[in-house]
């Protein structure tokens, strides 16, 4: 059977998600990569979850793990149809295909999460029972009453959905996504307006350092975010690491085209299983998994 990979995002962090995974060559050349950008992974790793919540901390953090795990799957000979990521999870996705150099990642990885974190205007909120065409709608809605920037962000699933934009007009989204019927609509706890036009200044930064990154054409299709087209060449992956921050994940977009690829399974590589829950509800007929420790690695290989 072939097998997608994919690679979750910030908010499945977790304390003791490295546990058995921190003494592996691999492990050990990320820490040094980013201890080389200025950050003490190893003892992030380490920590509670206060520790791994901020933004610059839990996008490295997640790579890595998303790595060793990855590294420890490649030696199963599995027919690989395609990979993707859940926005930061793209660049795990990107090494997987061979596009990228671990150790370069963990650098891109570690200044996209500081030119995140330091965007601090704006939020997120997150519309579950909402169909994607309803929350557009909302979005076009508070705009055009001049109530500010108001953006759908993920389109995660049937029926969730989230949007990302200024404060107010978050608040004038969700109140109106509640008067139109959606079961629930809540703010969610990060520090800014991701995939969303506000973080255009953070993409600016970070595309400097896109620019300067030695991408390889990719063995396997990247199915990338912002468009879910499956795309090898290194150049075509650049550009849309380029528009990722700013554009929406489209999530659900992304696991139709990895089924186009002739993938069987769907094999969530990462801690938790949020994409492992999504996939299920995006395509109940296939089979997923989650890869979320070395054990798990070891099931697959049998």
């Amino acid at each position: 059977m072939r097998v997608a990979l994919t690679f979750p995002g910030q908010g499945s962090q977790a304390a003791g998600m490295a546990d058995g995974l921190l003494d592996t060559p691999l492990a050990r050349t990320l820490v040094d990569a980013a201890a080389g950008r200025g950050l003490d992974l190893r003892n992030a790793l380490s920590g509670d979850d206060d520790a791994l919540r901020p933004t610059e901390v839990a996008q490295p953090a997640l790579l890595l793990v998303e790595l060793v795990l990855a590294g420890a799957l490649q030696t199963a000979g599995l027919d690989v149809a395609g990979v993707a990521g859940h926005s930061v999870g793209e660049y795990a996705a990107l090494v997987a295909a061979g596009a990228l150099d671990p150790a370069e990642a963990m650098g891109l990885v570690v200044e996209r999460g500081r030119a995140m974190a330091a965007m601090r205007e704006g939020g997120m909120a997150a519309l579950l029972g909402a169909e994607a065409s309803l929350a557009e709608e909302i979005c076009r809605e508070v705009e055009a009453s001049g109530g500010g920037v108001v953006v759908v962000a993920n389109l995660n699933a049937p029926g969730q959905v989230v949007l990302s934009g200024a404060r107010d007009a978050l608040d004038r989204a969700v109140a109106l996504a509640r008067e139109r019927g959606v079961r629930r609509a809540l703010p969610l706890n990060v520090s800014g307006a991701f995939h969303s036009p506000l973080m255009a200044p953070a993409a600016e930064r970070f595309g400097a350092l896109l620019d300067r990154a030695a991408f390889r054409d990719a063995t396997v299709p990247v199915v990338c975010n912002v468009d879910a087209e499956a795309v090898r060449d290194a150049e075509g992956l650049r550009e849309r690491l380029r528009r990722q921050l700013t554009a929406p994940v489209r999530w659900v977009d992304c696991v139709n085209t990895l089924l186009e690829l002739d993938a069987g399974a769907l094999l969530e590589v990462g801690p938790g299983s949020v994409l492992t829950g999504l996939a299920r509800r995006i395509a109940p007929e296939v089979r997923a998994l989650s890869v979320a420790r070395l054990d798990d690695a070891v099931a697959v290989h049998a």
